[in-house]
């Protein structure tokens, strides 16, 4: 399959648009063709996936101009009264605000990858602007779709019938609002934190720190979302200090344990364990849940991976990738593998120093 070529920054002035014009008429034709059969609602979707299209490949303007086409169009053609640019539902002025913020926080995403791609070099900068982008599209189209719809037919039924709700139904709504908009939150941090952490953003602030210490204050934080499960630990009080950046290991081991959490049922038994293998340190979060399918351990820790049986939950699978760029950070190599018996470990190394001596007071 022949591969398009980048758009120039030179192309991209006058051709994003363009593009702009053309995407919102060929929306509004669209949307006129579902309108018998769908709610307006969903025929706004139909301009939100252009919109960030154009985020993605062209400038800042050219997605705001993208994003006022779109509204004016859905406002003119399907919203009451037609034919008019006027609203008499307050709902679709949140459907306007959210494609117009989409438009705003995927171009300013897109532009710091962009400088950040400039600054490693003129040979770098296309592929790492086009894999990123990718990842960012996959990303959006996987997972951030589904909170968007979710927020607008929530707050569209707190808008339209909210007065006629009884408290604790209302009460009901704003939580799962909220819920979708740090399950939203969550995603775009992970995207970044996988960004930064490919184009070297993050550097490693390494000292010399215990790794129980590191368990224990992530153990601690997530108390109540290992709750409901069976939680062993085995960290042996004699095990050697390490030099690493506590935050990055911390959120290494954070993503292992919610994962091992989220994806195994209620009850389930999850050990955290370190020990010594020669010259590293090799921690391990096992899970004696469903597991893993054989094929599926090599690529667990690529992008956008998730095992099978994780099908029904939601997540970006970004977690294992980011653990992955941490722990390569650190000289160490990270891998899954099956229990004896059923469910799956995953174990990385961090590699052991010598500890250097103390200078002794005068």
């Amino acid at each position: 399959m022949e591969q398009m070529e980048p758009t120039s920054p030179s192309r991209k002035g006058w051709k994003g648009y363009a593009y702009a014009v053309a995407t919102a008429a060929a929306c509004s034709l669209l949307g006129i063709a579902m309108e018998s059969r769908f709610d307006p609602v969903n025929i706004a979707m139909v301009y939100l996936l252009p919109v960030v299209l154009i985020a993605l490949w062209f400038s800042r303007g050219a997605a705001i101009v993208a994003a006022v086409l779109s509204v004016a169009s859905f406002d003119f053609f399907f919203v009451e009264p037609k034919r008019a640019f006027a609203v008499n539902d307050a709902q679709y002025l949140l459907t306007f605000l959210i494609m117009l913020s989409v438009a705003l926080i995927i171009s300013h995403l897109v532009k710091n990858i962009r400088d950040e791609a400039r600054r490693r070099g003129a040979l770098e900068v296309e592929a790492e602007t086009e894999r990123i982008r990718s990842a960012l599209l996959a990303s959006i189209s996987h997972d951030l779709r589904t909170p968007l719809a979710i927020i607008a037919g929530t707050s569209s039924s707190l808008v339209e019938s909210g007065d006629r709700m009884s408290e604790e139904d209302r009460k009901a709504l704003a939580k799962a609002l909220f819920a979708q908009s740090c399950d939203m939150s969550e995603h775009v941090a992970k995207i970044l934190e996988m960004t930064r952490l490919e184009t070297g953003s993050i550097k490693a602030d390494l000292d010399w720190n215990s790794i129980g210490d590191i368990a224990g204050a992530v153990l601690d934080r997530l108390k109540d979302k290992l709750a409901k499960h069976l939680v062993m630990v085995d960290l042996p009080s004699a095990l050697p200090l390490l030099r690493v950046d506590a935050a990055l290991i911390d959120q290494v081991i954070t993503n292992l344990l919610e994962n091992a959490a989220k994806y195994t049922p209620a009850g389930t038994l999850i050990r955290l364990r370190a020990e010594v293998d020669r010259s590293d340190i090799v921690v391990s979060v096992e899970d004696y849940g469903a597991g893993l399918l054989p094929e599926e351990f090599k690529r667990i820790f690529d992008k956008f991976r998730r095992g099978t049986s994780e099908g029904a939950i939601a997540g970006t699978g970004l977690g294992l990738s980011i653990c992955k760029a941490i722990v390569i950070l650190h000289r160490g190599r990270i891998w899954a593998e099956q229990l004896p018996g059923g469910g799956a470990a995953f174990r990385f190394t961090l590699p052991v120093e010598a500890v250097p001596d103390v200078p002794s007071e005068a």
